[in-house]
C-alpha cells in the first residue's frame, strides 16, 4: 500500500485516534502527517513521537498552531527528530519554542539527513536563535555539526545516512519580532552564503528599511534564493528602490519577492514585479516548460474539516500556482518521489 496522509486540524484527539495515528507511522503508511492546532495530553503527544521516531516513510510533520506547547514536548519531539531518517519537511508555526526551546531541538534538526524545509514563524524567536539557524544555511550545502563545534564527539552508531545533512531550502520565520537588526544582519550573511537555500519567508517581521538594505546584498549575492517574502514589515519606498535597482542590474535567482502591506508605491512594485516576470520568461525560453512545473501553495492553509476518517488522500499534484505564496516543501517531497 502507498504511503498516504493524515490530516486533522484544531480538534481534539480521542484515545482511538492517536492509536490509529501511531499504527500509521509504525507501518510506514502515512507519508504526510499534519496536526495543525490539535489538541492532545502530553501521554498522546510522546506516543506520536515514539512512534514518529521510527517512521520511514513520513516526509512532512505538520504540528504548527500550538501542538508543541511545552518544554517536555519540545524534548519529546528533539528525541524523536534524532532517530527519524525521513521527515523532510517540519511545520511548527505558532509553537511558543523561544531561544531556549530551539537550543533544544537544535542539536536534532542540524544532524537531520532529510530535513531542508523548516517553518518557525511566530515562534517566539529572538537573536540567539538565529545564531543557530544559521549553522542550519551552511555555505557547502552541509549542516554544522552543533556537538562538534562544541567538543564533543557524538557516536555515528555506524548508520552512513547521518552524514549526509544537507542545509535548509526552505526556512520560514514570520512574525518574529523579537530578532533585532544585529539578528536580521547576521542571518543575511548566512543568506548570501548559502548554497541551499531557495525560499525565505520573513513577512510580519518589523524590519524597516536598513534591514531590507543588507537582504537586497544577500540577494544579489545568492545563487540560489527564488522566492523571498517581505509582506508586513515596514518597508518604503526607499528600499523599494534599492530593491528594484538590485532586479534590474543584477542577475539572480530570484523570481518571486513579496511587498504587499508595506508603505511602497504601486508604481515601484509594479516596476519590481516586471522586471522579475521577465526573468522568468527568459528562463522558461532558455530551460523549457520542465524548469517552470514546481507548485506553489500557502504555507498556513484554511482548516481543514475532518471527515469521517481522519485519512485523506495525497494532495493533488496538478493543482495550480499560488501568487506569492511557498510550497517548497510539497514540491521537495515529488522530487523525492521522482
Amino acid at each position: 500500500m502507498l504511503p498516504s496522509s493524515i490530516q486533522i486540524s484544531g480538534e481534539p484527539l480521542s484515545g482511538a485516534e492517536v492509536r490509529d495515528i501511531c499504527r500509521g507511522l509504525r507501518d510506514n503508511a502515512v507519508r504526510l502527517l499534519s496536526l495543525r492546532g490539535c489538541r492532545l495530553c502530553d501521554r498522546d503527544f510522546g506516543r506520536i513521537c515514539r512512534a514518529l521516531a521510527g517512521a520511514t516513510s513520513l516526509a512532512q510533520l505538520n504540528l504548527n498552531l500550538g501542538v508543541v506547547s511545552s518544554p517536555s514536548r519540545i524534548k519529546q519531539l528533539a528525541e524523536a527528530l534524532r532517530t527519524n531518517r525521513s521527515i523532510q519537511s517540519l511545520f511548527l508555526h505558532g509553537s511558543p519554542l523561544t531561544d531556549a526551546g530551539l537550543a533544544l531541538l537544535n542539536p536534532a534538526l542540524a544532524l537531520h539527513p532529510a530535513l531542508v524545509a523548516l517553518d518557525l514563524g511566530d515562534c517566539m524567536l529572538g537573536d540567539e536563535a538565529i545564531n543557530l539557524i544559521c549553522g542550519l544555511l551552511p555555505p557547502d550545502g552541509a549542516k554544522s555539526d552543533p556537538l562538534k563545534e562544541g567538543g564533543l564527539e557524538l557516536s555515528r552508531n555506524g548508520d552512513p545516512g547521518i552524514q549526509a545533512t544537507a542545509g535548509l531550502k526552505e526556512l520560514t520565520l514570520s512574525a518574529n519580532p523579537g530578532i533585532t537588526p544585529k539578528g536580521w544582519s547576521r542571518l543575511a550573511i548566512a543568506v548570501a552564503h548559502s548554497s541551499q537555500v531557495r525560499v525565505l519567508n520573513l513577512d510580519y517581521n518589523p524590519l524597516g528599511d536598513h534591514v531590507a538594505g543588507m537582504l537586497a546584498v544577500a540577494v544579489a549575492s545568492s545563487r540560489t534564493l527564488e522566492v523571498l517574502d517581505l509582506e508586513g514589515t515596514g518597508l518604503t519606498n526607499q528600499s523599494a528602490q534599492t530593491l528594484l535597482d538590485m532586479v534590474e542590474n543584477y542577475p539572480t535567482a530570484l523570481r518571486s519577492l513579496v511587498l504587499a502591506e508595506n508603505s511602497i508605491s504601486p508604481e515601484l512594485q509594479q516596476q519590481i514585479c516586471d522586471l522579475l516576470s521577465e526573468g522568468e520568461e527568459e528562463e522558461e525560453v532558455a530551460g523549457g516548460p520542465g524548469d517552470t512545473q514546481e507548485r506553489e501553495r500557502a504555507r498556513e492553509p484554511a482548516a481543514h474539516q475532518r471527515s469521517s476518517s481522519s485519512w485523506t488522500g495525497p494532495s493533488d499534484p496538478s493543482s495550480q500556482m499560488v501568487l506569492m505564496t511557498s510550497g517548497l516543501g510539497d514540491s521537495l517531497l515529488a522530487e523525492t518521489e521522482m
